[in-house]
């Protein structure tokens, strides 16, 4: 900027107040204007520079020659000379700026701009940063050009080259009154010391000798000294903003409380293991509005770590990484190297002691348990006042801002199903919630969304009731295994496992879809044709991958014909046997740790290995229907379907041993009939259908052709 005491600025109106004059009412009056403490300085730096030219002047025979720096006249140095001092108020600029600097590079007295102004962040800087009286004063003088452009030709004059119109390290060095061949004052310099190191200074052009070597101050720091906040211009795009701390449960509170002291008592390193992705960011904002602290977010650093811990360094804010890369070692690295930024990592990896060469603090985050029903109610307020918000949200555990994210879709999906007004139902929320799970399980798995209920099951009391508990457990394993803690111990996780044992088609994978409903999950059934694998060792791989993600999603997993993988260990006998026996036992392990919701399905269940259903919180036995049943089937299949006046299913119930399975194959055959034809269906359609799914079976089909 040209700043106020440019020799082509325009002359202020007289009616004006002058920015620096104290008591007019101008702008830069503000007790904790940054703008007026930074020009206070350089009232400073003026006298120590017009010192240095008279200085020059004196004893330069050249003085007098127009070619001088080709060219800067005597007459034109003079003039901005007297230019500065008729801005001030008493003919002479503020301060001697005398900058008593020893040599030792550390300096003493009053440095180059004399006392601190209210509002220097000049000084907080150097105070958060260590710089000493020496490093602010060379800052000064390398920044003066940037804020005031009438420096600019009195340093080409200095400088003995009015093309190099910037400071350079010896210019620096005799506006500090420091001898340039002190070397303490010459390795506050170096790559490694604070101006450097914190990204404050570059001394640019190394080819050049050390002392014509010029110093460059980034265009961000110049902005912050003068009262810029905004981000530098390398972030953007990175940057994203902390989230808002939603109420926390009982467990994450005093979590966040204590995190929040650790933060009080000065910069720190935390690495927080996440369970779920979000929790780290969720127990950060939280810590941080318990400390009265601001965050300053970024997910991928990338090779901008440089100018975060400046911008954090800058603002006296907290650096959150809430992702680490792939390989996080070069990354946290550097981070290291800046013992005076607080810096807040989270990722769902253990921590690795290789990554940091001093070990930071590692906790694990807290999850939310429950559904984090106080962080729902706070972001859905008085919209979730018509239903049970508690019983809707308490099969997810979702971190972060994520609760923020589904409250705003939910609402968004009942304005756009209902109107502006439209009521907030649970479906809604549900939906919404659904939504922000993770879907990495689709590789190997197959997802559906469930559009069944309890009312599409026939099923005796017995296994009904044991589904329904299947779907309680799911709710409640928090408060039962961690409130109450009846958790077995031995790392074993909260997950819910059950086993739906029965012949084929009596309803074990639609049961799945509606336990899945019925908590408002996705189910996701495994592919074993993409688990299992001929080479050693690869299936117990894909299977931790599926695994660890159902960790970490919101969603029911369902191993479909679970035999295949949860067989029984056979005594060893070949090499065949053994591995086989080794993906049985990493199974039996990785149940023990899970934390999700897995179903198994198989059609005998003395295939399934007794160490597996020891493991199991339901076994639950699907019978074959009895005649009532099979009656209640048929007309549950026939309950859309336009049909015949006085259809009676009755005597195909009585009549024909199928399964639910086989029912509705029946029933999907005889519509297809009836919509061949153009018409209903009819009581031969019906019995075209169950004749087809008996000849399927090899079965002696009943009353051919009698009934």
């Amino acid at each position: 900027m040209s700043g106020p005491y440019a020799r082509t600025a325009p002359q202020p109106d007289p009616r004006t107040p002058d920015p620096r004059t104290p008591g007019t009412g101008a702008p830069h009056e503000a007790a904790d204007d940054p703008a007026r403490a930074l020009l206070a300085r350089l009232d400073g730096l003026r006298g120590r520079v017009s010192a240095l030219v008279e200085q020059r002047a004196a004893g330069d025979p050249t003085a007098d020659d127009p070619l001088r720096g080709l060219y800067l006249s005597e007459e034109a140095v003079r003039h901005l000379l007297t230019t500065w001092g008729a801005l001030t108020d008493d003919g002479t600029a503020h301060g001697t700026g005398t900058g008593t600097g020893t040599g030792t590079g550390t300096g003493t007295g009053r440095a180059v701009g004399g006392e601190h102004a209210p509002g220097d962040r000049l000084a907080r800087l150097a105070g958060r940063a260590d710089l000493t009286p020496l490093d602010v004063a060379v800052l000064l003088a390398a920044l003066a050009p940037d804020v005031d452009r009438t420096f600019e030709p009195l340093y080409g004059y200095l400088n003995d080259d009015v093309s190099r119109r910037r400071a350079t390290v010896g210019l620096a060095l005799d506006l500090c009154g420091v001898p340039a061949q002190s070397a303490a004052a010459r390795a506050r310099l170096h790559a490694r010391a604070p101006l450097a190191a914190l990204g404050l200074l570059e001394v640019a052009e190394p080819e050049r000798p050390f002392l014509t070597r010029s110093l460059r101050v980034p265009d961000r720091l110049t902005g912050h000294l003068l009262g810029d906040d905004t981000p530098d211009a390398a972030l953007i795009g990175l940057l994203r903003p902390m989230p808002a701390p939603l109420p926390a449960d009982a467990a994450a509170e005093p979590f966040a409380l204590r995190l929040a002291a650790l933060l009080e008592s000065g910069p720190a390193t935390v690495y927080l293991r996440e369970q779920r992705e979000g929790d780290g960011l969720a127990a950060y904002a939280a810590a941080l509005r318990a400390a009265d602290l601001e965050g300053l977010c970024c997910a991928e650093p990338g090779g901008h770590v440089a100018e975060l811990l400046r911008e954090a360094r800058l603002s006296g804010r907290a650096l959150v990484v809430p992702e680490l890369p792939e390989a996080p070692g070069p990354l946290l690295r550097a981070l290291a190297a800046a013992p005076d930024v607080t810096v807040l990592l989270a990722d769902p990896r253990p921590y690795d002691p290789h990554w940091f060469p001093e070990d930071p603090l590692v906790l694990e985050a807290p999850g939310r348990r429950d559904g984090g029903t106080a962080a729902w109610r706070a972001a859905l307020g008085g919209d979730a006042d018509g239903f049970d918000l508690a019983a809707a949200v308490a099969p997810y555990r979702l971190g972060g801002d994520r609760v923020r994210r589904a409250a705003r879709a939910a609402r968004a999906l009942a304005a756009f199903e209902g109107g502006p007004d439209g009521p907030l139902t649970a479906a809604h929320v549900r939906r919404a919630a659904r939504r922000q799970s993770a879907s990495g399980l689709e590789s190997h798995t197959r997802r559906i969304r469930p559009a069944v209920d309890w009312g599409d099951l026939v099923l005796p009391e017995g296994p009904l009731g044991q589904l329904r508990e299947l779907a309680l457990r799911a709710r409640h394993r928090d408060r039962v295994l961690g409130d109450w803690r009846l958790s077995a111990g031995g790392g074993r996780g909260r997950g819910v496992l059950g086993l739906f044992a029965g012949e084929s088609g009596t309803g074990k994978t639609l049961s799945a879809e509606v336990v899945a409903a019925d908590l408002g999950l996705d189910l996701y059934v495994v592919q074993l044709s993409s688990v299992v694998d001929k080479y050693v060792g690869e299936t117990e791989k894909n299977l931790e991958r599926i695994f660890t993600e159902a960790d970490r999603t919101d969603a029911v997993l369902l191993f479909d014909e679970a035999d295949a993988v949860f067989g029984k260990r056979s005594e060893v006998k070949g090499a065949h046997d053994r591995y086989a026996n080794m993906e049985s036992s990493y199974l039996l392990q990785r149940l023990e740790s899970f934390e999700g919701i897995a179903l198994l399905t198989t059609n005998l269940r003395a295939n399934i290995d007794e160490a597996f259903t020891r493991r199991l919180d339901l076994v639950v036995d699907f019978p074959f229907p009895d005649a009532g049943q099979r009656l209640a089937l048929w007309r549950h299949g026939l309950a859309h379907v336009p049909s015949a006046d006085g259809i009676d299913a009755a005597p195909l119930a009585r009549d024909f041993e199928l399964a639910g399975g086989s029912i509705r194959s029946a029933v999907v055959t005889a519509a297809y009939l009836a919509a061949g034809r153009g018409g209903e269906v009819t009581a031969d359609d019906l019995l075209e259908g169950a004749r087809r799914e008996y000849r399927k079976a090899g079965r002696l089909v009943p009353g051919e052709g009698r009934w």
